[in-house]
């Protein structure tokens, strides 16, 4: 089953189960936009109907496989409790090989849920390290 068929009644535990800060990697050009709109709502939320988030130590699995090289990213750290929309944890696509899960936003995220941005650069040989703090 692809994300795009998924729904989040069907899917794992919510972000509740899983301690680790909730971030979402966009570039900046995209979270100044969003202001106008008080809410961000990607391309992806069109696609396949929900927006990629990711814990912490995770979100260097999709920024490398993306994102690489790339200068004008910001993570956005994000408060659930102020997210309307369900946050559903479920497989990537494709499914990571250790069986890794992703929080998925089923809905747009308002700027009002985003606790701090911080810049979110590589290091010098392009790649994302690791993170377990945000500071």
């Amino acid at each position: 089953m692809t994300d795009s068929t998924r729904s989040p009644s069907s899917a794992s535990p919510s972000s509740q189960a899983h301690p680790s800060p909730l971030v979402h990697l966009c570039a900046k050009p995209d979270w100044v936009r969003a202001h106008a709109y008080g809410r961000l709502a990607p391309e992806s939320l069109d696609e396949v109907g929900f927006i990629h988030l990711s814990a912490l130590e995770q979100v260097h699995i999709p920024a490398n496989a993306i994102y690489r090289d790339r200068t004008d990213l910001v993570l956005l750290e994000i408060d659930p409790a102020r997210v309307p929309a369900d946050i559903v944890w479920e497989d990537g696509d494709p499914p990571h090989p250790d069986g890794m899960q992703f929080p998925h936003l089923y809905g747009p995220l308002p700027v009002t849920a985003v606790a701090r941005v911080h810049d979110f650069l590589p290091g010098p040989d392009g790649t994302f390290a690791p993170r377990t703090t945000l500071d």
